[in-house]
């Protein structure tokens, strides 16, 4: 269990205070084209994306919001800078969340103002604090980007709305170097209890960004900390929630798929392992068991392995060993991938 945070209702869909860890992405489309925007708020659905965001950025932008927060299949997040009449038109249009810094959107009137409206559209914010984009006191205060630099000015630009009376506050503290992003949440968890959002921003191609974010969202998760969460990766934001929903399973907090454990193989190997997974991923994989599967290659540690899943094959010279767990193993010849993914198909089947 995680530290205690409070909650926050995005639409339909709660942060913190208990709730699954939820998978973020944000559009890349011009706002102001409704029809190519909502199309790919669909397509990050359909990959796992609780909750996504889009830029506004002028004033069609948030008039674009009534359209898209209508036809959206989840909830929608405005993100704004500088102009806090954006941030009122998107609330008063039907956005579900703000993505905003109170402190540059031009004083205390306009955050009051801003505090006023989210009040009354029970609409939450997340604060929003990039390593990139701190403040010049905090900058000369600590020498530069520093987690504790991060962590004081969400902490600050928090303290503006909660003078307002508005506490449905989400944090980030976000920088593109891994152990600096890890230090600021673990600094903001120690200090506050709003609902934490993670991520590692600028983190690149997809190739990196993903072991980038692995490392750091993974660490904090296994940690307990972290309420949700964005995969931030250079180029189609539709290949983001995938990552993030792996990293939720790898970190043990979704189990709603089939799980493929696989030994990385030697030269003991009598079967062709990666082939052998691979067509259980293609075929089977999809399915939303809860269920772990094993492909074993050898007699060494493959019986053990296999048997602690719920279901395995270990393969041996001309045959393999089959096991269910629960019950003894039986020998398979012929194609092994064929037999366990029969076996797979079999228990989706409710047989």
């Amino acid at each position: 269990m995680g530290k205690a945070t409070r909650p926050v209702f995005v639409g339909g869909v709660q942060i913190g205070g208990g709730a699954p860890v939820t998978v973020q992405s944000m559009t890349n489309t011009d706002t102001r084209d409704v029809a190519a925007t909502l199309a790919q708020i669909r397509a990050l659905a359909d990959v796992g994306a609780d909750i996504v965001r889009v830029s506004v950025y002028d004033m069609a932008c948030a008039q674009a919001v009534r359209a898209l927060a209508a036809q959206s299949p989840v909830p929608l997040v405005a993100d704004i800078h500088f102009d806090h009449r954006l941030a009122v038109a998107a609330v008063e249009n039907g956005v579900h969340k703000l993505r905003i810094n109170p402190g540059n959107i031009g004083g205390a009137a306009h955050v009051r103002l801003l505090a006023d409206c989210l009040k009354a559209h029970r609409v939450p914010a997340r604060v929003g604090v990039n390593g990139g984009s701190l403040e010049k006191d905090l900058l000369a205060k600590y020498g530069g980007p520093t987690p504790q630099a991060m962590v004081e000015s969400a902490l600050a630009h928090a303290r503006l709305l909660e003078n307002c009376g508005f506490s449905d506050i989400v944090l980030s503290m976000k920088a593109s170097n891994v152990p600096d992003t890890v230090d600021a949440y673990r600094l903001a968890a120690a200090q506050c209890d709003y609902p934490l959002h993670l991520g590692v921003t600028e983190a690149g191609l997809p190739e990196q960004g993903t072991v980038k974010s692995a490392v750091g969202i993974g660490a904090l998760l296994l940690d307990g900390i972290g309420d949700t969460l964005r995969v931030s990766l250079t180029g189609d934001p539709v290949a983001e929630p995938p990552v993030g929903l792996d990293i939720l399973r790898a970190a043990g907090l979704r189990n709603d798929r089939l799980t493929i454990v696989a030994c990385p193989t030697c030269g003991r190997a009598r079967i062709d392992v990666a082939g052998i997974a691979r067509r259980v991923q293609q075929e089977v994989g999809h399915l939303p068991l809860p269920l772990t599967v094993a492909v074993m290659g050898c007699v060494v540690n493959g019986p053990g392995e296999a048997r602690e899943a719920d279901m395995g094959i270990a393969g041996g010279d001309g045959a393999g060993a089959l096991f269910v767990k629960g019950e003894p193993p039986r020998k398979v010849t012929g194609d092994l991938a064929d037999a366990l993914i029969a076996l797979v198909r079999a228990r989706a089947a409710g047989l």
